[in-house]
């Protein structure tokens, strides 16, 4: 019993200690955005109601769950008192089982509180494009498709198309997805970058092995408090006829908008509604996604270029290899993870990368931190 002891003990300690996470201070913002809600004014603003309840929600949740891995430890540690005091080892199973669960759930938990960026809460515009390779490349963006699809309902979120082309024999020339729950963003935007296909390919009929790549850009969905400069006279938008599946009156009207941001270049286009003006909408919710990401990227690369530092190029750069054929593997190139069973990966199993890139980054950002420590002395 004494193994199981100093197991049991050390969980306790990990599930009880305040460390990143402050329970006190949760529920005392659960508390102040209650009293909020409760304002006879409260609903004056919808859209700020919402997200004020859609917070109170998140830190709810949040609570919720550490208080049920405390209370697991807590059995765990009656189960193992008692068994050491009737001498009755055969609960030492049953110990182990629960250990090993709760490590499960701390590990889970921990990989979200590593989701501290400013818009790792929002939702996720996912934009896939093939490479060169025609039909091949074609077909293996559908097949990315359907694996972010698979993912994204597996957790619970919700997928909107917003704009979709398809091939001319088969597959995906370009589709934007909104992948819409909490931390849709933060999880992922590990999976920009290109992605690198090996398989024999089906379009082939000498069946022999073809290499494809397409790429994955992932954009936060801002919200209307975020300060994007936009003005009309930088516009050029267009209005054409919907391409995509949405009905007789998506594919007869002049529905769908493209906008393109003249000095820049940027082109966004949008054909999910029936609607002009919602299209237009959304298509200018994507617009600022990506003037907004290309903000960012410039000022890393200048706070790079200031340390001297080698940054990875995470656009265009090629992030995983699925190789089909001649054996059975994904590979991400950046964190070394590789998973045998493919087929698992293209049916929305993806969280291990996921999981393992976030960690990176966030060791990263640490060691960062510790060298600019002494400077700063």
């Amino acid at each position: 019993m004494n193994s199981v002891r100093r197991s049991g003990k050390r969980r306790s300690g990990s599930a009880k200690s305040g460390g990143l996470f402050d329970l006190a201070g949760k529920k005392k913002q659960i508390a102040e955005l209650e009293e909020r809600m409760a304002a006879a004014d409260f609903w004056d603003d919808q859209e700020k109601a919402q997200m004020v309840i859609a917070e109170a929600n998140r830190l709810k949740d949040l609570v919720e769950r550490v208080e049920t891995l405390r209370g697991r430890v807590e059995d765990l540690e009656v189960l193992w008192e008692l068994g050491h005091e009737e001498g009755d080892e055969s609960v030492l199973g049953e110990i182990e089982a629960g250990i090993a669960g709760v490590q499960e759930g701390l590990g889970q938990f921990e990989l979200e509180l590593m989701l501290s960026g400013p818009y790792d809460r929002n939702n996720a515009i996912v934009e896939l494009h093939p490479g060169a390779g025609g039909t091949e490349s074609q077909d293996w963006t559908a097949m990315l498709l359907r694996m972010y699809t698979r993912w994204a309902e597996t957790r619970g979120y919700k997928v909107e198309t917003l704009d979709y082309l398809p091939g001319e024999e088969a597959g995906v020339k370009s589709v934007t997805l909104l992948i819409k729950g909490h931390n849709a963003y933060g999880y992922l935007k590990a999976e920009r970058g290109v992605h690198r296909l090996v398989r024999i390919s089906p379009f082939d009929a000498s069946g022999r092995r073809h290499t494809s790549f397409a790429s994955v850009d992932v954009l936060p969905e801002l919200d209307e408090n975020v300060d994007v400069d936009i003005r009309p006279e930088d516009l050029k938008i267009d209005t054409y006829r919907s391409s995509g599946a949405g009905g007789q009156h998506v594919n007869t009207t002049d529905s769908a908008v493209r906008i393109t941001h003249i000095p820049t270049g940027i082109v966004v286009t949008c054909q999910s509604e029936r609607s002009q003006i919602k299209n237009r909408a959304t298509a200018m919710k994507i617009l600022a996604a990506r003037l907004y990401e290309r903000r960012r990227r410039e000022q890393e690369e200048q706070i790079a270029a200031l340390r001297g530092e080698q940054k990875e190029i995470a656009w265009g750069s090629q992030i995983r290899s699925y190789v089909f054929h001649p054996y059975s593997m994904v590979k991400d190139h950046r964190t070394g993870v590789e998973v045998g069973n493919v087929q698992s990966v293209m049916d929305g199993e993806i969280d291990e990368f996921i999981d393992a890139w976030l960690r990176r980054q966030v060791a990263a950002q640490l060691g960062r931190e510790a060298q600019a420590k002494p400077a700063a002395q």
